[in-house]
């Protein structure tokens, strides 16, 4: 009788039964449906930094150099633009019209509204000579210059350039031609990799 009464004692805590063995293991189907679930979100999180967010990106050429250099990694800023517009000097990046999948990274130099031209190597806005120092040369003569002659941006309309600037596909070429603000996909805002060179892509 008295080793009855320690076993209930053992089994009972305050009246109450031990949730030990009361406790029912998990199968092993709500343990896969748990892990469904975690990867589920981790990707729905993913999508919405990669599309609205920032996203990871790497230099293909040598066009922005000094600036940017060939192989670098950066992360594209894609939220700063839904809350307010593009400035000049900011380094930004958009798609090629020309071929799906590539982007190219430059930097805005005329704003909307403005009238833009290239005139004996330097850039003038509305007549004036921009007094700027991201070029890494004076501009050779092109053919294929379209602001050679005066060129009027609209409201919605940016022009850019590398600034190895002799070196560079930008707005001078009709195959990249003057930029919608549609088309800007975000700013370069920090360079990941090399890490000897890690820090914020200077804009001004």
């Amino acid at each position: 009788m008295m080793m009855e009464a320690e076993n209930k004692e053992m089994e009972i805590k305050d009246g109450r039964p031990d949730k030990k063995k009361d406790a029912v293991p998990k199968s092993a189907w709500q343990e896969l449906g748990g892990w469904i679930v975690y990867i589920i979100l981790i990707i729905g999180l993913t999508y919405l930094i990669i599309t609205f967010v920032g996203q990871r990106t790497q230099v293909d050429g040598h066009s922005m150099e000094p600036s940017l250099s060939h192989g670098d990694n950066l992360i594209v800023d894609k939220l700063s633009y839904r809350f307010r517009d593009p400035s000049r000097y900011d380094v930004i990046v958009f798609p090629y019209q020309h071929a799906e999948n590539t982007y190219y990274i430059k930097r805005i130099i005329g704003m909307p509204g403005e009238t833009i031209q290239i005139k004996d190597g330097y850039v003038y806005i509305n007549g004036e000579k921009l007094d700027e120092h991201f070029g890494a040369e004076v501009m050779q003569e092109t053919s294929n210059n379209i602001a050679a002659n005066p060129v009027e941006l609209a409201d919605d309309e940016y022009f850019v350039l590398g600034d190895n600037r002799n070196h560079s596909s930008d707005s001078r070429d009709p195959s990249v031609g003057i930029l919608k603000r549609s088309q800007i996909i975000g700013r370069a805002w920090v360079r990941i990799f090399p890490f000897n060179k890690i820090g914020f892509v200077k804009h001004e």
